[in-house]
C-alpha cells in the first residue's frame, strides 16, 4: 500500500487524507489552563461538523499522553462527522504533569510511545514533544530521545511544540543530528509565534516541516505576520514544507463559542492564501503537505490491545 496515515479508525492511504487541519485539539486538559479544559464531546463533534461543512476532511490532534486526549471518544467522532482524526502519543513540557506521573513513566517512555502507535483499538499516528524557550531542558531532551526511539521503531512523525516559536535550531540539532531522525519526519509547531523569517528559512533548508498555527491565540503574532512568513518560504522554494493548523486550546476558542475554531482555516485563511499566493500553494499546504508529513510505513503489530486513556 505504501505510506499511510494512521487514523483513529485505522490506516488510510495518504492520498485519501484530504483537506487537513495539521495541528489542533479536540480535547485538552492541563493544570496550566485551569477552567479552560476542552472536555465537551458535543462541542468537539460540532467543531468537526463545521470543519467538514467547509470541505475539511482531516484533523491532526496533537494532544499527548496525560493531557486528556480521550482516545476512546475519537473513533465515534470521526465516524459520525466523516473527518479523519489522527491522535498523538508523546509528552508535553514537565509543567503540564504531576511529578509522580513523570517519575513513574520516566524509564519506559519509548515503550509507551511505541505501544500507543502500534497496539490497541485506537492507535496514535504521531509523537508530540515539546521544547523550552530558546532551548531544551533535561525533560525535553529525555522525551525527545524516547520519541526518536519510537520513530526509529515505527516511522512515526515527531511533532514539536516550540515554546513561543523558539528553539528550532536546538530541536533539530538533537533530533536530526544526535538522534538521527530524518528532518522530513519532524514537524516544527508554533513558528508563527516567533516571526523570525531567517530562522524559518534555516529550518526549511534543514528539511523539516514548518507548522504555522494559532489563530485562537489573539495575543501572539499569528495571522498578521503569517503572510510575510509564508511568502518568504514560497519564494525560497519551500512551499512543500508548510503546514497550517488552528491549535484550538480553550473552549472559548471554539467556533461554537464565538472563537475562530477549526473552520476559520477554511472560512478565512484558505481564500486569503489563494488570493495572495495562488491555488497551487493553498492545495499544497492543506492537502499534499500534511499527507506527506504524517504518513509512514507502519510496522505490522498484532499484539493484544492496550488500555485507552
Amino acid at each position: 500500500m505504501g505510506p499511510v496515515i494512521r487514523t483513529v479508525l485505522g490506516d488510510v492511504p495518504a492520498s485519501e487524507l484530504g483537506v487537513c487541519d495539521a495541528h489542533d485539539h479536540l480535547f485538552l486538559r492541563s493544570p496550566r489552563l485551569p477552567g479552560q479544559e476542552l472536555d465537551d464531546v458535543e462541542a468537539a463533534r460540532e467543531e468537526l461538523r463545521a470543519f467538514r461543512r467547509l470541505g475539511g476532511r482531516a484533523v491532526i490532534q496533537w494532544t499527548p499522553r496525560g493531557m486528556g486526549r480521550r482516545r476512546a471518544e475519537l473513533p465515534a467522532l470521526a465516524a459520525e462527522t466523516g473527518v479523519h482524526v489522527v491522535a498523538a502519543t508523546g509528552l508535553h513540557q514537565a509543567v503540564h504533569y504531576e511529578r509522580e506521573r513523570l517519575e513513574r513513566d520516566r524509564d519506559r517512555l519509548a515503550e509507551l510511545f511505541v505501544r500507543d502507535l502500534t497496539q490497541g483499538p485506537v492507535r496514535a499516528g504521531l509523537v508530540k514533544v515539546a521544547g523550552g524557550f530558546h532551548g531544551l531542558d533535561a525533560h525535553a531532551r529525555h522525551v525527545m530521545t524516547a520519541a526518536a526511539e519510537a520513530h526509529h521503531a515505527t516511522g512515526a512523525a515527531i511533532a514539536v511544540h516550540l515554546e513561543l516559536g523558539t528553539g528550532a535550531p536546538d530541536v533539530l540539532d538533537l533530533l536530526c543530528g544526535e538522534l538521527e531522525v530524518p528532518p522530513g519526519r519532524v514537524v516544527l509547531g508554533h513558528l508563527g509565534r516567533f516571526p523570525d523569517v531567517r530562522m524559518h528559512l534555516r529550518a526549511a533548508r534543514a528539511g523539516a516541516f514548518l507548522a504555522f498555527d494559532g489563530p485562537s491565540r489573539a495575543h501572539h503574532t499569528t495571522d498578521w505576520r503569517l503572510f510575510d512568513a509564508l511568502t518568504a518560504l514560497a519564494e525560497a522554494g519551500h512551499a512543500g514544507q508548510v503546514l497550517l493548523g488552528g491549535d484550538t486550546t480553550t473552549a472559548a476558542a471554539r467556533a461554537s463559542a464565538g472563537g475562530p475554531g477549526m473552520s476559520y482555516l477554511l472560512r478565512r485563511l484558505w481564500p486569503a492564501l489563494t488570493d495572495e499566493l495562488g491555488e497551487d500553494f493553498t492545495q499544497r499546504v492543506f492537502v499534499a503537505n500534511p499527507a506527506r508529513a504524517f504518513a509512514a510505513d507502519w510496522p505490522v503489530d498484532a499484539s493484544a490491545a492496550c488500555a485507552v486513556e
